[in-house]
């Protein structure tokens, strides 16, 4: 019934809907990109700067790579690192706020002075320091970024812990000798899960961003490619060759929209009062 509530809450959505479509489709997309273009992305397959045609949809860059090629294999790159740096800090997020929350005291106090040591300083500058200590690749990218995306679900699964730490059915576990992780893990747990879920899904923008940024800027691994790593490069021709930077450009910040939008319309669902 419950899964049923919210297939119909988030169906309301239709932005969500939209979305959704989007970055399923351009999961598909990425994953079948040896079908939908022969072309290797790192390798020249044409004439240099070639316009926009038939053989190459979205033209060539500098070095007569196919733009497309670059597109969707960094689309699978990105959707890659969003979504296993978002399961890193998911994890790491979750203990250190059910830890937090359920024990209080002294523990509580040093694991939020930690979670705020990461949350003022800024993201971009601990994620270069990270990538250029320990080198450049897709791996250390997204450790890093996992490592540097959990203080805000610590925080807010902190909350939600000591909201419910004295709930009845908390009370009634202590009562039979149910012990600390099973309280934390089988009771409190299950119950925090919605903006677990919400605050998780509005991360995958975020580090999809991030790693764009890092490759922006040349911090990447030089052997995958990157939407971040393609404007780079675009970068000195956005006057005679628009499509290097137009295209990437336009599809990475779709995924983003439709990523952060698909977590909008997850908090609606699991929320039936914000919901139309």
């Amino acid at each position: 019934m419950r899964h049923r509530t919210f297939v119909s809450n988030y169906a309301a959505n239709r932005p969500a809907v939209v979305s959704a479509a989007i970055v399923v489709a351009a999961l598909l997309f990425a994953l079948a990109a040896a079908a939908v273009t022969p072309y290797d992305p790192l390798r020249g397959a044409g004439a240099a700067l070639a316009l926009p045609t038939r053989a190459h949809p979205f033209g060539t860059d500098d070095l007569g790579r196919d733009v497309l090629a670059q597109i969707l294999y960094g689309t699978r790159v990105s959707l890659l690192v969003g979504a296993t740096s978002t399961a890193i800090a998911v994890i790491i997020g979750v203990v250190v706020g059910a830890v937090a929350g359920y024990s209080r005291g002294v523990l509580d106090d040093v694991l939020m002075r930690v979670t705020e040591l990461f949350q003022v300083i800024p993201r971009i500058f601990l994620a270069i320091l990270f990538v250029a200590l320990f080198g450049q690749t897709l791996a250390v990218t997204t450790l890093a970024i996992g490592l540097l995306s959990w203080p805000p679900l610590a925080r807010i699964v902190r909350a939600d812990f000591l909201s419910k730490r004295e709930a009845e059915y908390v009370l009634a576990a202590r009562s039979v000798g149910a012990g600390t992780m099973r309280i934390i893990f089988r009771q409190i747990l299950p119950n925090t899960l919605a903006p677990i879920v919400v605050t998780a899904s509005l991360s995958v923008g975020s580090a999809i961003l991030l790693e764009a940024s890092l490759a922006f800027i040349g911090l990447s691994d030089p052997n995958q490619v990157s939407l971040g790593r393609s404007l780079q490069g675009a970068l000195p021709f956005v006057q005679i060759a628009w499509w290097l930077s137009v295209f990437p450009g336009v599809v990475l910040g779709l995924i983003v929209l439709s990523v952060n939008l698909i977590g909008d319309g997850i908090n609606d669902a699991l929320d039936p009062r914000r919901s139309r």
